[in-house]
């Protein structure tokens, strides 16, 4: 029997380079406000205040940031604006997806209730709703809990413009560089202390 050659070399360590939830995505995922008055009325759910959502949002980023003015360096600010901004353009995105799940649920269930040869689908007994109608009113309910959250990111979002100066866009961690060993680095910065 012949044995295997094992490779000397190391594998390097690759670590991914995660991607934040940029608003955009956000825009992608969420229903507008027109989609969200529609499923509204079509459901009978309460019709947001989308304006009063957004702007609520942007006053409480700004008075957030304007009581911490004076505590924290012009950096530390915009690295605690960032976090705070990223953390409700990430929920929205995460919300915008689970709702979009709940529609392709709710949309296969609907269809699949059209076949008549199926019984499983049929609607229920009386008083009671079928499968396909209840994933078609947890998917209106997901919609307008995407949007109102849609909305405090937007809000976020431009109150950090306003307040940074510039437009908010997700941290992204730079990616280190694979196979670098703590003691390579420690061995380069050692002898950039001699140049």
């Amino acid at each position: 029997m012949t044995k295997t050659a094992r490779s000397s070399r190391a594998t390097a360590r690759v670590i991914p380079l995660r991607r934040g939830a940029t608003l955009e995505m956000v825009r992608l995922a969420c229903p507008d406000s027109a989609q969200t008055l529609r499923i509204s009325e079509s459901f009978g759910l309460a019709v947001l205040d989308s304006d009063g959502i957004r702007e609520l949002h942007e006053r409480l980023v700004i008075e957030t940031a304007d009581a911490l003015k004076d505590g924290l360096s012009e950096r530390a600010m915009e690295i605690h604006l960032q976090r705070i901004v990223g953390a409700y353009v990430g929920s929205a995105h995460g919300a915008g997806q689970f709702y979009s799940r709940a529609v392709t649920e709710a949309r296969e269930a609907t269809a699949k209730l059209a076949n008549d040869a199926r019984d499983e689908d049929l609607d229920g007994p009386v008083g009671f709703d079928s499968q396909a109608q209840r994933k078609r009113e947890f998917a209106a309910d997901m919609g307008l809990q995407a949007h109102a959250l849609r909305m405090a990111a937007e809000g976020a979002v431009a109150a950090y413009e306003q307040v940074i100066g510039e437009a908010w866009k997700p941290f992204e961690r730079q990616a280190e560089h694979a196979g670098e060993t703590v003691t390579k680095k420690a061995a380069a910065a050692q002898i950039a202390a001699f140049e």
